[in-house]
């Protein structure tokens, strides 16, 4: 609105030019109508998304500061009542996610797919599988998605097709087909067993035999998932083509699926064997010669300057399970590869132990490619974090604990849907009801992945407002009926409400956007502590997390904080606001205190 106090006096038009005058009125009414007139149906910035944009550093890329939100879209929302969500139901809940303070969403694969391993068995790349919309409901989610400040990330799965894909059909049609060598065919043994021992990541062999060519192909997941041949140029070009696909039509980059899958040792040699048996009844095995061979990094830098000759900085997201940090620091490249591999080291602790996640902090931190760290604690493969690191009484206190160290570090965080509200992992309970191959495979000591991708809790109604079906592909928990977005909404002390507190402090403290990490209390076994620092202006957050089932007392006075005063920001589990005296800091058990420094 205009101030009026700023109006111009009348008495000063007489000083003007006739012509000076009307242009003046004309250039005021000019604006004062295109204010008025903004589309109704534009949702206005949020207040938040533009204070960190101005206080960001020109030069970083947006996905620095982002906070990315997964969104497995079979879960999330049901707009047609079949049972299966949908791109118009992710769509329909972008407000939400504007509300919450989400700068872009990772959805995974939404691709036509036989749907074996749900969608990561991709028939066809560049279009849309009808059970989740069409390339119309795909175009219009991205321009929503942009006037809420919101940019799409898609799921870019490169080891390995469908067998229905149509490139396979081609490739097992002959041997002398010109796709034959798009997949990896290798003769069996002369006893006709398969080429090698290698495994399936699913278990059993990774070799299936095709009878009518008398070959086995190559599968580091299910046989319904051959995998592509990378050191075939013409796979790699047709492949490059989906990414460009994809980002003609305004995506904002990639998280790449079994990134480090991509190549196999092309002598074939046997992977060494270790002890025990897999919960598949298979030995156990190293996947030395079929796992993060240096060839991956040729076709990283390909894919990260092909990104990079489009605007808007997209962003390169790898699965990149590695089995320590220095490794994880690879898929950084010479910053020309991956911007952000996901740290499985961090998301995979599986316990509250704050010297663990303090020294792979202080490693992610000190990684010799100088990139940007990418934390997360759940994901579509892996239970969710309510559950692995609660103790079945403080879970709610420990889910606003794990959420204070995902969103006050200096890594991009990431987010998997319904964390925000606490959802729990709810596994089936027979095997009959098990949709997930892997528990069908596996049971009962592998139960597969169902109980993480049960559907989003809206609210208390049937079927926790995802879907009007009857049946939905997974059924909703019971914890729905406390723990869902409607309730939570209203609830200042629930785990949505602290969840959005922080994200705003992300978004509005420039320690917290800016800031270096630095270490406090290193020696400390209960509490991991540290304080976020902005070189530029001076200004510094505490940050204290008591892994303890203990109250604690801390004291900050030998670390350089003597002198200075302390605000909290936000505190669980008592509310914030009160001062905070460093030499004798109280934390709660299983407590968090974000406190801005003075």
């Amino acid at each position: 609105m205009i101030n009026r106090r700023n109006h111009p006096k009348n008495g000063m038009l007489t000083s003007l030019t006739r012509q000076s005058a009307i242009l003046f009125l004309l250039s005021l009414f000019l604006f004062t109508a295109l204010w008025a007139e903004k589309p109704a149906n534009v949702s206005t910035p949020n207040l938040s998304i533009a204070q960190s944009d101005s206080s960001n550093k020109s030069a970083d890329p947006w996905w620095k500061h982002a906070v990315i939100y997964e969104i497995y879209p079979r879960s999330f929302q049901d707009s047609d009542g079949d049972g299966v969500g949908d791109i118009k139901g992710i769509t329909s809940r972008l407000e939400y996610l504007q509300q919450l303070g989400i700068d872009a969403v990772w959805i995974t694969p939404m691709y036509p797919s036989p749907q074996i391993d749900f969608g990561y068995d991709i028939a066809d790349y560049t279009k849309i599988d009808p059970q989740y919309g069409t390339m119309a409901d795909f175009d219009r989610l991205v321009l929503e998605a942009k006037k809420h400040n919101i940019r799409v990330i898609m799921d870019f799965v490169a080891n390995h097709t469908s067998d229905q894909n149509a490139w396979f059909v081609e490739s097992r049609s002959s041997r002398n087909n010109p796709k034959r060598d798009w997949y990896i065919w290798r003769d069996g043994k002369p006893d006709g067993q398969p080429p090698n021992n290698w495994l399936s990541w699913f278990g059993h062999s990774a070799w299936t035999l095709d009878p009518p060519t008398n070959q086995y192909y190559y599968h580091y997941f299910y046989r319904e998932q051959p995998d592509l041949n990378w050191r075939n140029p013409e796979v790699r070009n047709a492949m490059y083509d989906v990414l460009r696909f994809w980002l003609d039509r305004g995506a904002a980059g990639f998280r790449v699926d079994a990134v480090s899958r991509l190549f196999e040792d092309p002598d074939l040699r046997d992977d060494p064997i270790l002890p025990g048996h897999n919960a598949y009844g298979d030995p156990n095995i190293e996947h030395k010669y079929t796992d993060n061979l240096p060839e991956v990094h040729d076709v990283l830098r390909e894919m990260r300057k092909l990104v990079d000759s489009y605007a808007g900085y997209p962003v390169l997201i790898s699965e990149a399970d590695e089995p320590n940090i220095r490794e994880l620091t690879k898929m950084y490249g010479k910053n020309d590869e991956i911007q952000l591999p996901m740290d499985f080291q961090v998301a995979d602790v599986n316990k509250l132990s704050a010297p663990d996640f303090r020294r792979l902090l202080d490693e992610i931190e000190n990684n010799s490619a100088g990139g940007q760290p990418y934390f997360f604690f759940s994901n579509h493969d892996q239970s969710r974090q309510w559950d692995r690191y609660g103790d079945g009484v403080h879970n709610d206190e420990i889910a606003k604990l794990m959420a204070t160290l995902l969103l006050t570090t200096r890594a991009t965080p990431q987010m998997y849907y319904g964390e925000e509200l606490g959802m729990r992992t709810t596994p089936p309970t027979r095997k009959e009801d098990v949709k997930d191959p892997i528990g069908k495979i596996g049971w009962p000591e592998e139960k597969g992945r169902d109980g993480e991708r049960t559907p989003m809790q809206w609210d208390a109604s049937k079927n926790a407002g995802f879907s009007q079906s009857n049946r939905p592909w997974l059924p909703v928990p019971p914890s729905a009926a406390t723990y869902n977005v409607v309730a939570e909404r209203k609830d200042q002390d629930s785990i949505l409400s602290f969840y959005r507190l922080l994200i705003k402090l992300r978004r509005s403290e420039p320690a917290l956007i800016n800031g270096d990490y630095v270490p406090l209390n290193p020696q400390d076994p209960d509490v991991l502590s540290y304080l976020r620092k902005d070189p530029s202006s001076g200004k510094a957050v505490l940050i204290a997390l008591n892994m303890s089932s203990r109250q604690k007392t801390l004291s900050f006075d030998s670390q350089g904080l003597r002198q200075r005063n302390a605000v909290i920001l936000l505190e669980s589990p008592r509310p914030g606001g009160a001062n905070l005296k460093l030499d004798a800091v109280s934390i709660q058990p299983f407590g968090a205190i974000v406190a801005a420094v003075h």
